[in-house]
């Protein structure tokens, strides 16, 4: 215990060149806080260095009024380290904020354990995340998904590999950043656009160090115990980072640099149910009304179903740099970089069933309500039931780079002026290879003929491993039966890139109530691309006449088994992609194309036979322009006897936003129709290209209070009106058409460059206490949303008439027979018009037993829970029947805890991640937006100082083997069940 009760500016003072930073958060802010520590014995001294983020004056009043200053009292310091020391540093960096916000803190640059930000951020209250082949990627805040979320670093807007405007936190080393905010009320000086909150990453700042340098180096070894289940999976990994930071030429120029470096397996093995797309007459019922709108009478079929291996390797590079320059007292220019690679290289092996559609013979259906789980289908004459051997290969290379500039000139006294100008830019270079192999009667005849005797029985067993059967079962690994029937890529290139300056002024003011205003303006340009393209060989559903399939060797296959739980499923052949590829074309495979192919409107087809129009539409730009300004003041007062601080303000924007797309005018010249030529001369007369968007002007006040009612108790009230724009990706102009096997003609126009943004009121309630080892937290919210974007299926909508080029009829590759076209269903974007309250509550107990007699005193936890409910619901027919879906992102219940524990060098501890129920998107098929399972992830860490600057480290992700859990509107009929493995790192970490 402290043996006087000094202020912790004094206590900073008297003990510098510790171990330990605190920092300033305002006028007041410093005599407030109560550090929780360790014993240590120090003396203080008036002529000790003081930090740079205190005036002098301000120091040498806290030594001239504190008695430790005097005689060189002798006094007990509490010195807090490793995992308290951080969780002390957050609920300060929280106390004094003047937002309702979370934080994050690590001693030194490198020493969050995370994997990514994106783990991080999860130990926060009300933040959960959406876990991508089994690591924690987007962040859900307060219920709401990560289009929701805004995210900054270093206060500038980030752009994004995913295609829309919520960053992917895994490709952010934890490493690399030094601290991270979550702010859950805005205000006016906040960069617009998070309705569910902003994220603010910060690299390191170097000359606010303590000591004059600091190296840190991180190494660790991983292994994944599920990945020798996998063939052909890599078991091992490594993750190894380094930093370094320093100050020359008396503290005016500080450089930091670092980089990050993570190898890890990436290792899965899943069921996949496939989306109820289809229907048929199987229930018998009289007056059965409740199917879809082009046959009530009928149920509703899937596609199929899938299982797979999936393995292969992640590896991500990053890279940190920063130099600071601060000639003189007032003034301090900075230029800071940060850039990301991450590159996956993986494949998904196994086999895909396919049901067969309304014209498959269907035996012994069972039904949950009007959707078919279970039953047995086989082939006809006129269905394209079959079980088709794949081997995928995806390849993905991100690139993300944020360059900066950033003037800080304290004009006079009063005044400051801060200038940035930044560079956010990230692209993702997406290939999809696909490779199809179908069952023969006899691979090695002269000419093969695709087996037609297909039966297919299963039966979903909801969150659990479906029963399956396959009358072809033996022949899937069976080098005599299966050849390879069709080669596609499908790869998908997204740029993203926005320019921003801004400055911002803050006048000090001599008055009782406003202590100073601040105001500025802020101006970006963003530019969104997306390119797709294409290249097919072959045929997935038979064999192709005109593009023959490849029979396989041995050197090409190996028969993969399926272990532990998948145990049963029948064996499938492996095949190797390069050596099958090798053999199908001899001269090189060729590359993928963005062309028409054969659309309505082309001149010369130049041999395609198949329609590639979705390749030009649904490739493009879109131009985004934003003129912000804002004006704040501070507040510092008392109301009746109250101290009161906080803000409002207003936040004006005035955003332009505008898409290319490429419009169907039949070839009328009248309407704009030009001669378009694909990347490989193809010309197309039908189209008129067009630039189309929206202006609109928003005004956001916003307004922050926080009232200490007590020495160590605040009450915080805040109100705002937020935006979220959509997904940069959904204002592209995307019109296309496809024929499914059977006929059926599907559309969508998901995308549009009209759509406006979300708005939301919001409002704050929150109630904090301080105590001397620890803080307990309760805070409700209210969100009422004005609007959403939905995503509207027409069915039965009619193609032709609506000037889509579509053909009447199809022809069966095996019959030869033509087959009528019929209309389906067409999808595009809407704002509606139905909005509706987010509300909840959050509690968060932070306790550090430092009182504690001897190695008692390590012990400490710390612990959230949120409670989150939503009136706002969608509806999905992915399961068939039409069902209410709660808001994306939105688990009512969330709670995170943390047991920690160190003593003598030896620090461990244990976290757990729970959340209950939610809805997002589908994890192993992109844009299905479906129901999630509750799931509780489980890690631990261990740890050992071995010397002052060596220390050792122990770590287990995902310590149960938590798998992830899908569901189609109803448990009983099942999305994904997804195993991932855990993860075991052991390494050192070294600095000095």
């Amino acid at each position: 215990m402290l043996k006087s009760k000094p202020s912790v500016l004094s206590l900073a003072l008297a003990t510098a060149g510790m171990s330990v930073m605190f920092m300033s958060y305002g006028a007041n802010a410093a005599d407030d806080i109560k550090p929780i520590v360790q014993h240590k014995t120090v003396k203080a001294d008036a002529s000790l260095e003081v930090d740079k983020t205190t005036s002098v004056q301000a120091a040498s009043d806290a030594i001239a009024d504190d008695t430790l200053a005097e005689n060189d009292q002798a006094i007990e310091r509490i010195a807090v380290k490793g995992y308290s020391r951080s969780l002390i540093d957050s609920l300060n960096s929280k106390r004094f904020s003047d937002t309702v916000s979370e934080q994050l803190s690590a001693d030194d640059l490198g020493a969050l354990p995370d994997v990514s930000m994106a783990d991080a951020l999860t130990r926060l209250p009300g933040i959960s995340a959406v876990r991508t082949g089994g690591q924690a990627a987007e962040i859900n805040i307060r219920g709401m998904s990560g289009g929701f979320v805004f995210s900054t670093l270093n206060g500038r807007e980030q752009v994004s590999t995913s295609g829309s405007r919520s960053i992917e936190f895994d490709q952010y080393p934890s490493e690399l950043i030094s601290s991270a905010a979550v702010y859950k009320s805005p205000k006016a000086s906040l960069i617009e656009g998070g309705v569910a909150g902003t994220v603010e990453l910060q690299t390191i700042s170097p000359l606010s160090i303590d000591k004059d340098y600091s190296f840190v180096v991180n190494a660790r070894g991983m292994h994944n115990d599920r990945a020798s289940e996998v063939f052909g999976a890599e078991e091992y990994g490594s993750r190894l980072s380094f930093s370094y930071q320093g100050k020359f030429l008396e503290d005016t120029v500080g450089i930091a640099v670092g980089y990050a470096r993570l190898e890890q397996p990436s290792v899965a093995t899943q069921f996949i149910g496939l989306a109820y797309n289809d229907s048929k007459e199987l229930d018998g019922l009289a007056n059965d009304t409740n199917g879809p709108v082009d046959n009530p009478s009928y149920e509703y079929i899937s596609e199929g179903f899938e299982m797979q291996h999936l393995g292969g390797v992640e590896t991500r590079n990053g890279y940190m740099g920063a130099i600071e320059w601060a000639p003189v007292d007032n003034f301090v220019l900075k230029a800071d970089a940060f850039m990301s690679r991450f590159d996956s290289e993986s494949f998904a092996r196994g086999f895909r069933a396919k049901l067969g559609g309304r014209n498959a013979s269907v035996a012994n259906p069972v039904f949950d309500g009007n959707s078919v789980t279970g039953g047995t289908f086989n082939r006809t004459s006129k269905s394209y039931t079959r079980v088709e051997i794949v081997n995928d290969d995806n390849q993905d290379f991100d690139e993300v780079n944020n360059f900066g500039i950033n003037a800080d000139w304290q004009v006079t006294d009063r005044l400051n002026v801060n200038v940035d100008v930044s560079l956010s830019s990230a692209k993702s270079d997406f290939r999809n290879g696909l490779l199809w192999a179908n069952v023969a009667q006899d691979a090695n005849a002269e000419t093969p003929i695709f087996d037609e005797n297909v039966s297919i029985s299963y039966l979903l067993n909801g969150l659990d491993l479906p029963d399956v059967g396959f009358n072809q079962a033996d022949a899937f690994s069976d080098i005599d039966r299966v050849m390879v029937s069709k080669y596609g890529i499908y790869p998908f290139l997204n740029e993203d890139e926005v320019k921003a300056y801004r400055v911002d002024f803050k006048y000090d003011l001599e008055m009782d109530v406003i202590t100073s205003v601040e105001f500025g303006a802020r101006y970006s340009d963003r530019n969104y691309s997306n390119d797709r393209s294409v290249f097919e060989y072959g045929n997935d559903g038979a064999f192709s006449k005109s593009q023959p399939p490849l029979k396989l060797t041995d050197d090409m296959t190996t028969v993969v088994d399926w272990q532990g739980d998948f145990s049963y499923f029948p064996s499938y052949l492996a095949i190797d992609l390069d050596s099958a590829l090798n053999a199908w074309f001899p001269n090189g495979v060729p590359q993928p194309v963005q062309t028409w192919g054969n659309a309505g409107g082309v001149i010369d087809p130049q041999g395609y036979t198949t329609n590639y129009s979705w390749t030009m539409l649904q490739s493009g730009e879109v131009y985004e322009e934003v003129l912000s300004a804002y004006v704040m003041a501070n507040i510092d007062s008392e109301i009746a006897g109250i101290p009161v601080t906080g803000n409002f303000g207003v936040r004006m924007v005035d955003t332009d936003q505008s898409a290319t797309m490429l419009q169907n005018v039949e070839g009328d010249v009248n309407l704009g129709a030009q001669n378009i030529a694909d990347s490989i001369g193809i010309i197309n007369q039908n189209y008129a290209p067009t630039v189309q968007g929206v202006s609109y002007t928003d005004y956001l006040p916003s307004i922050n209070l926080n009232f200490k009612v007590a020495e160590d108790s605040q009450i915080r009230v805040a109100a705002a009106k937020v935006m979220s724009r959509p997904p940069i990706n959904r204002l592209a102009g995307d019109i296309s058409a496809s024929v499914s096997d059977d006929g059926k003609i599907n559309g969508s126009s998901t995308n549009n460059p009209f759509l406006m943004p979300f708005y939301a009121d919001q409002y704050d309630l929150s109630f904090e206490q301080y105590f001397d080892e620890g803080a307990f937290v309760a805070a409700i919210f209210y969100k009422n949303i004005d609007s959403f974007i939905d995503t509207v299926a027409i069915e039965n909508f009619d193609f032709k008439g609506n000037g889509f080029n579509v053909p009447e009829y199809i022809t069966d590759e095996i019959s030869g027979e033509q087959i009528a076209t019929t209309n389906g269903t067409y999808t595009t974007a809407v704002n509606n018009a139905e909005g509706g309250y987010i509300r909840g509550l959050e509690l968060a107990y932070t306790q550090v037993f430092a009182s504690l007699p001897d190695a008692w005193s390590g012990l400490g936890f710390n612990a959230s829970y949120s409670y989150t409910e939503s009136e706002v619901q969608s509806i999905t027919n992915l399961g068939g029947d039409t069902t209410a879906q709660a808001l994306p992102g939105l688990s009512n219940n969330v709670v995170s805890a943390t047991l920690f524990y160190s003593y003598e060098g030896f620090e461990t501890r244990v976290s757990a991640r729970f959340r209950d129920e939610f809805v997002s998107e589908q994890v192993a098929i992109n844009e299905q937006v479906v129901n999630f399972d509750g799931e509780t992830v489980i890690d631990y860490q261990a740890s050992y100082q071995v010397t002052d600057g060596l220390g050792v480290l122990f770590q287990v992700n995902n310590l149960t083997d938590e798998p992830t859990r899908s569901y189609f509107g109803t448990e009983n009929k099942t999305g994904t069940l997804q195993y991932f493995g855990r993860e075991f790192y052991m390494g050192f970490t070294y600095a000095m």
